[in-house]
């Protein structure tokens, strides 16, 4: 992403990333996100977002939505509440939520 040249795109460039917790409850895991948005800001891009909760998270959210209601992920360049969503744009970003764990 940091290969293009943001300055020619008008309305700028968002990269979204997801990852899960586990990632952010270590100091190694804060340090090496910390480290790639320092270098991804380095190498030239604008801006990041992120999505960082995992699938078990989305699912108990969509079976009690009142208990997630300030639950927020990114949707196709945009930000949403996660609880408004139709049923099949919940389940679309379950299921593209998590590819594996962290050791």
């Amino acid at each position: 992403m940091s290969k293009l040249d943001h300055t020619m795109l008008g309305n700028g460039l968002v990269l979204d990333l997801k990852f899960a917790p586990e990632l952010v409850k270590s100091d190694t895991g804060r340090g090496a996100l910390r480290g790639l948005i320092e270098t991804y800001f380095a190498m030239g891009g604008m801006e990041i977002q992120f999505n960082v909760v995992d699938a078990g998270t989305l699912v108990a959210a969509k079976a009690d939505p009142e208990a997630y209601r300030d639950l927020i992920v990114r949707v196709s360049g945009f930000s949403a509440y996660f609880t408004t969503l139709d049923p099949v744009t919940q389940d679309e970003i379950i299921a593209r939520t998590e590819h594996g764990s962290v050791d």
